[in-house]
């Protein structure tokens, strides 16, 4: 399983497939299968049952599914670009996730 360079919360661009250049925040990251669901973003339609006791009213739903984590890149917060995300240790002796295209810091 390797280390995922994407978070929850991030701001993503799609590069590949039927959503290329869409952009979005990161709602939930699966690093086993190593994939994100992004906001907004690769909609599928689910045929749901009705089910009264959860007040679930049934039909035709549409929701984000996820996708693969190489399908998506970070946008750097300063200059909007996509970039590669790259580690550094900071003066005080805290990792960070940095853009390598402005060396803008990603974590919060």
């Amino acid at each position: 399983m390797p280390k995922l360079k994407i978070k929850k919360g991030d701001q993503v661009e799609v590069i590949a497939g039927k959503d290329r250049g869409r952009r979005g925040k990161v709602l939930r990251v699966d690093p086993v299968k190593g994939r994100v669901v992004v906001e907004g973003v690769n909609f599928i339609k689910r045929h749901t049952r009705p089910n009264p006791s959860k007040n679930i009213q049934g039909g035709i739903v549409e929701r984000e599914a996820s996708m693969h984590v190489s399908n998506v890149m970070v946008v750097s917060p300063e200059s909007g670009a996509r970039t590669r995300v790259r580690s550094k240790v900071l003066d005080d002796g805290r990792r960070v996730r940095e853009a390598k295209v402005d060396g803008a810091i990603l974590d919060r």
